[in-house]
């Protein structure tokens, strides 16, 4: 089994592990009530709805 020579430099190492983070951005659905986007399986931030009942008050202005 192949051994390295040398070990990473803390730069490499980083550069390689920041693309992980761009793969697991959140996928957004739009809510039923506002027309807003949201995170799925969340309240909307904009209406406070979720599953069609509102769960949180959420004030306008």
């Amino acid at each position: 089994m192949g051994v390295p020579k040398r070990k990473p430099s803390h730069s490499r190492q980083r550069m390689r592990r920041a693309y992980n983070s761009v793969l697991k951005l959140p996928q957004l659905s739009v809510c039923s009530q506002c027309a807003a986007p949201h995170v799925p399986h969340r309240v909307c931030p904009a209406c406070g709805f979720y599953k069609g009942r509102q769960v949180k008050n959420v004030q306008v202005g």
